[in-house]
């Protein structure tokens, strides 16, 4: 039962944003700075964000060769390119809005591990740079081979190393702690443990109805306009979304002692990544072993693939190193047939801003930014 101030002053706004991960909170910081005097709500289900954006390995990423060559079999080189300087364009927002000290940014190197059956993709470097030149001050990539044996990677395994020029690491935690504080000091509101169940639009307005945490009772909420800015999660809301969820799984390792090599690192056309943090390797990926069982919102660790990545960590990431496993957790991420995200208005009131691919970091803080200039004040 409310009362008649809580119904006339706590529950109405000017725009409410679902999901306060990296592009709920960069929308409406955006917003916030179009429209400083308009009333902002961040609803987010759980007590902290749900998805990937505080479970993520905290790569600052524009894609690696591989990748990019395996987007060039389904896109055009034109959309290849501008999926790069989308990812650019987002990490310099992020970069300039936090600050690097703020979210630990560092360029300690990013390379990618090639095998000898992935070989040709030496060979096309040149012109995967050459297509890239129009967006980025020099070549993307080089050879780093001399970097291998330092570096201590079984080289049964390993036959190159590729170096990507653009790319770093951030720390995840602090990025989103940076990023609430912001929402914060610009009067932009949060209630975490707030279930949507369900948005109704009328002619003036977005009602958004809540499940009040710990009762059978709903609150509903309005506003002028809505914003869905939940990834993978939005397909709760709105099933006729092209977006199919993928649960990312990582494990960290204690800290080891001697461990060669800093920066990040990817294998696999991107499916597989690890990381030095604290001296601890971080390593995930594995969904390609099975991508139909990875579709799915569970959180949940599944043996084979935990197990793949133990086998993968144990042969040829670090062969000659004494080590445990000391965490693991999943993350879930959200694709299409597209890597492109869904960004547009569903109607006249509500907005999309959904589907990031596995790449949330480097788009999240432009997309954001994008959504928040398709919306009217």
């Amino acid at each position: 039962m409310l009362s008649f101030w809580e119904k006339q002053s706590l529950l109405q706004y000017d725009c409410i944003l679902l999901g306060s991960g990296i592009v709920g909170l960069s929308a409406a910081i955006s917003y916030k700075e179009k429209f400083p005097r308009k009333r902002i709500l961040v609803l987010e289900r759980g007590l902290l964000p749900t998805g990937a954006s505080t479970k993520n390995a905290g790569f600052a990423c524009i894609g690696s060769l591989t990748e990019i060559l395996e987007d060039l079999q389904t896109m055009p080189a034109e959309e290849v390119v501008s999926l790069v300087h989308m990812r650019l364009k987002g990490l310099q927002l992020l970069r300039s809005r936090i600050g690097d000290d703020r979210m630990n940014y560092r360029e300690n190197g990013s390379y990618e591990l090639i095998s000898a059956a992935e070989s040709s993709a030496l060979e096309q470097m040149e012109s995967v740079n050459s297509m890239l030149f129009g967006i980025l001050p020099g070549p993307a990539f080089k050879l780093a081979d001399e970097k291998l044996k330092r570096f201590g990677f079984n080289t049964q395994h390993v036959q190159s190393l590729v170096q990507n020029n653009f790319e770093g690491e951030l720390n995840t935690g602090m990025m989103m702690r940076t990023l609430i504080d912001l929402a914060f000091e610009r009067g932009i509101e949060i209630k975490t443990g707030c279930e949507v169940i369900g948005f109704e639009e009328n002619a003036q307005q977005v009602l958004v109805t809540v499940q009040q945490p710990g009762s059978k009772e709903t609150l509903t909420f309005s506003a002028a306009q809505l914003a869905i800015c939940t990834n993978a999660f939005a397909k709760g809301l709105l099933p006729e979304l092209d977006i199919t969820p993928g649960r990312g799984q990582v494990l960290i390792t204690t800290p080891i002692k001697g461990l060669p090599f800093k920066g990040v690192y990817h294998f696999d056309k991107g499916y597989y990544y690890f990381r030095e943090i604290e001296g601890r390797v971080l390593f995930g990926g594995g969904r390609n072993m099975d991508f139909a069982g990875e579709a799915t919102t569970s959180f949940e660790l599944t043996d084979n693939i935990q197990q793949d990545l133990e086998e993968k960590l144990r042969t040829f990431i670090l062969p000659n190193h004494s080590y445990t496993v000391e965490d693991r957790w999943t993350g879930i991420m959200g694709f299409g047939k597209t890597k492109r995200p869904i960004l547009q208005a569903y109607s006249d009131r509500i907005f999309l801003a959904v589907r990031m691919g596995g790449m949330g970091i480097a788009i999240g803080s432009e997309v954001g930014r994008t959504l928040a200039g398709m919306m009217q004040g």
